[in-house]
């Protein structure tokens, strides 16, 4: 049972503790990969950290064979390698087209940038959208997360930079990842069990998001996250009705339905994988304008950090409060945020990622906010232009 515990925290540290990393790299990819791309690109941040989550349950099933007390050791240290790759990788990249026009480098620079990592040479239209959104930066005095929470047209970005981090957490994904040992020894499985299911489960979410890859740009962000929300409702409520019927007074189960559930648990995984599990972080990197994208994608992970922190420190008492009713309060989550998106989110596949502010003034409901300030401002940049 010791090394369970530590596997939970070893986990966490080995797929959660990239701070800085999800605020630049989602925004990164996001404005360097080209639009009909951007979400294959961008999905692969998602399949990067379910490869490392992965490499870590493998390290701590290998380490739990060890003798004398080095185990949890050797867990934590491998932790220092990807951290060494990614401290030298990054001396390699170049800036993206968007920052090098916001430092005012040479248009022309720029525009050599956009031919070669577009593979064409036109890319007028692309860099008039980025410099036009820089002239827009320029004009006012205010930061980032000022205009961001006081002005209005900026309300719909916002609500998503809020919303959809926080539903990420409430799908409940963290709370199975984290304890998901511990649940597994709560139906009877033994220690070298329940960690060889984790790795099993982790290597399906991998899985999935490889497939999400290849889907997202073709099928769609609003359909991904409306499938992929629907197959973790499903698995969410037959999780609960199977644990609420067959969990005995011993807190186990047979065998049979132990498997069951954790063929349930990988669908669950699987749904999260090519869904709310990489859009999470695509969608908030691509969806606002170049003057508050970085103040707009903070706020974004910081709402996920804080969630991640609650769910952490607070699902096993749920899990102890509520039993099998834990996994039908993170069903009724699944069943909001689906309707959220259906309701309030517009497709941003394939807009270039300077016009994706535009959805938002043809949008039934977020027009009411942004749909006058958007002629204003394009009144303004055809004066500027003039």
């Amino acid at each position: 049972m010791p090394f369970i515990t530590f596997s939970l925290i070893s986990s966490l540290s080995h797929a959660n503790n990239h701070g800085e990393i999800d605020q630049a790299v989602p925004l990164y990819l996001s404005e360097m990969a080209p639009p009909s791309r951007r979400g294959g690109f961008s999905n692969g941040f998602q399949l990067c950290v379910g490869l490392g989550s992965l490499a870590a349950q493998l390290v701590n099933f290998g380490t739990e064979k060890i003798s004398g007390g080095w185990g949890w050791r050797v867990s934590l240290a491998v932790a220092a390698v990807p951290a060494g790759i990614l401290t030298v990788g990054a001396l390699f990249l170049p800036e993206t087209p968007n920052s090098l026009v916001q430092q005012g480098k040479d248009h022309h620079g720029v525009r050599v940038l956009l031919r070669k990592i577009r593979g064409t040479d036109i890319v007028e239209d692309e860099l008039d959208d980025i410099v036009r959104a820089d002239r827009s930066n320029k004009t006012t005095t205010r930061s980032g997360l000022q205009m961001i929470l006081f002005q209005r047209q900026y309300r719909p970005q916002l609500v998503m930079a809020v919303m959809i981090p926080f539903f990420q957490q409430m799908t409940g994904i963290n709370a199975i990842a984290f304890y998901a040992p511990v649940l597994l020894r709560t139906i009877g499985m033994g220690e070298s069990a329940a960690l060889l299911s984790v790795v099993i489960k982790q290597t399906i979410g991998v899985g999935a998001t490889l497939v999400s890859i290849f889907a997202v740009d073709r099928f769609g962000r609003r359909t991904l996250f409306l499938v992929g929300g629907a197959q973790m409702l499903v698995s969410q409520l037959m999780i609960g009705g199977f644990m609420a019927s067959q969990l005995g007074d011993r807190g186990e189960v047979s065998k049979a339905y132990a498997l069951v559930l954790i063929a349930l648990i990988a669908v669950y995984q699987a749904g999260f994988g090519w869904s709310w599990g990489p859009l999470g972080w695509l969608v908030p990197s691509e969806i606002f304008p170049l003057e508050v994208r970085s103040a707009g994608q903070g706020i974004a992970v910081a709402v996920n950090f804080l969630l991640t922190t609650f769910v952490a420190q607070s699902f096993l008492a749920m899990l102890c409060a509520m039993k099998a009713g834990i996994f039908f309060f993170f069903a009724a989550w699944l069943a909001a945020m689906t309707a959220f998106i259906y309701l309030l989110l517009p497709e941003t596949k394939g807009l270039p990622i300077e016009q994706i502010g535009e959805l938002w003034g043809e949008h039934w409901f977020w027009k009411r906010f942004v749909g006058s300030h958007n002629q204003e401002t394009l009144n303004n940049f055809s004066a500027l232009l003039d």
